[in-house]
């Protein structure tokens, strides 16, 4: 079957992904700032994000093995014992402490993890302290003032799945969670993450449209939305931070 997605972007084609691809976008960048020696946490790693992804070379960039020193992939999720695409799991508690030494990462990647934190002092400081300096926050979440973190807030949460399900069929289940936006304002990262300590390079991003019940009106609707939506409005947030060395 042709997808919406497949329609609207017809070089998904050619390699499985299109132009507009915020997986891709992220995980692209992520990559030009990893090296070699770089030890790396994947924090709310789940069972592997990126290990069922269908499109081979988001699967294979995402899989740092080899192309860093270490790899440890965390979560408070006890799916992270299942994940085979790191080096070690730990299972962490939900307080957001952080069972690391202080600067035992050079790099920590976070994808749609921000937006579920309950308690982003205590987060945020432990991020920042398990950080080595000169090290990289990497993350990828929805803005809260964009159209996914507006319209979360507005449906009730009783309906969220029931929503998603209409929205998004082929969302795995398994893979959603209950929102927070504690952390999903740029104001907010910049109070949790100070400019005296941190450089700040996050912008903004829309991606594809994909919360469109497979309509292909619905999916059109979105792309020209998204064409025109002004930069602090977009639906998401590229987020990458370095910690001054």
């Amino acid at each position: 079957m042709v997808t919406v997605e497949q329609r609207l972007f017809r070089e998904m084609g050619a390699g499985g992904y299109s132009r507009q691809d915020h997986r891709m976008e992220y995980i692209v960048r992520v990559n030009a700032l990893l090296r070699p020696d770089m030890r790396v946490m994947e924090f709310g790693a789940g069972r592997g994000k990126w290990s069922d992804d269908p499109v081979p070379l988001r699967r294979h960039l995402g899989d740092f093995r080899g192309r860093c020193a270490h790899v440890m992939a965390c979560d408070v999720d006890e799916a992270v014992l299942e994940n085979k695409s790191a080096d070690e799991v730990r299972l962490i508690g939900h307080d957001g402490i952080l069972p690391f030494p202080d600067g035992s990462f050079d790099l920590i990647s976070a994808f749609s993890v921000l937006e579920h934190i309950e308690h982003p002092e205590v987060t945020a400081a432990e991020l920042g302290r398990v950080l080595a300096p000169g090290g990289w926050l990497c993350a990828w979440t929805p803005n809260r003032w964009g159209y996914v973190g507006v319209g979360a807030r507005l449906i009730p949460k009783r309906l969220h799945a029931q929503v998603l399900r209409w929205v998004e069929p082929r969302r795995v289940e398994i893979d959603s969670f209950v929102p927070l936006y504690t952390m999903n304002t740029e104001a907010a990262r910049q109070r949790l993450f100070p400019t005296d300590r941190f450089e700040h390079f996050t912008y903004s991003f829309d991606g594809q449209p994909f919360y469109h019940g497979e309509n292909i009106v619905l999916g059109k609707f979105w792309e020209l939305l998204f064409r025109l939506t002004p930069g602090p409005l977009k639906g998401y947030h590229m987020v990458f931070i370095r910690k001054r060395p």
